[in-house]
């Protein structure tokens, strides 16, 4: 049920049985539901990534590393889901530049980024074709992740959907990556194998970034729905 109040502008979180939650259309209101947990690979993999990482920051990481990430955080505030500017702590960037990392394979980033900003990068343009199970990216290996090593471009995807569907919340799977070159810098286009299968005349919807060598990352470039050729 969409919603309209002068009280409530925005608004995300359960009370009681329901949910508030908003979308392009505006707020709505729907029953709270209490996920299953299937525990699948992806999801293994990143609860992993979080258990390491909360160790590293306890156990491994200096003082004057774990200072340098909190100067990071302080400097650098993210976007919450309202579209509000929200600074996080010093552990909570460190997961959360790191997490991908770690699921991709690339290596971890125990330094705290002296660049106080996120990373940039040129619009990547995508496709996905049922003929070989790809999602196609058009980058432009000028940008600077595309020049230095332990840099990376990182695609995720969601399950096909009906053309008709405009909006697409999740989840994402893990689909690929353009790994970056000091020396010689990745050629675009780039096929990558979809993790999902993918059917002529239906729809799919991906999340790209970037993850730089110090670990800084990117905003995510939203996509779809992109029609399946």
């Amino acid at each position: 049920m969409l919603i309209e109040s002068g009280l409530i502008t925005r608004g995300s979180g359960s009370l009681g049985g329901m949910t508030l939650s908003h979308n392009r259309s505006g707020m709505y209101l729907r029953s709270r539901v209490t996920p299953v947990n299937p525990a699948t690979a992806p999801q293994t993999v990143v609860r992993n990534a979080f258990s390491v990482l909360s160790t590293a920051w306890q156990g491994v990481l200096t003082k004057l590393q774990r200072d340098a990430w909190t100067t990071y955080a302080a400097n650098v505030p993210v976007t919450d889901k309202l579209g509000r500017p929200l600074t996080l702590t010093g552990q909570q960037m460190y997961i959360r530049c790191n997490t991908p990392r770690l699921q991709v394979g690339l290596p971890r980033v125990d330094d705290g980024p002296i660049v106080f900003s996120h990373d940039s990068f040129t619009l990547v343009t995508v496709a996905a074709f049922d003929a070989s199970e790809q999602i196609t990216l058009t980058f432009d290996n000028t940008d600077d992740w595309a020049n230095e090593d332990d840099a990376a471009l990182l695609l995720y995807s969601g399950r096909q959907q009906a053309l008709s569907i405009n909006f697409f919340k999740g989840p994402y799977q893990f689909a690929g990556k353009v790994d970056g070159d000091s020396v010689t810098p990745p050629t675009s286009p780039a096929p990558m194998t979809s993790p999902f299968a993918l059917d002529v005349g239906n729809a799919v919807f991906t999340r790209l970034f970037t993850s730089r060598a110090d670990g800084r990352l990117s905003p995510v470039q939203f996509d779809g729905p992109l029609t399946i050729g």
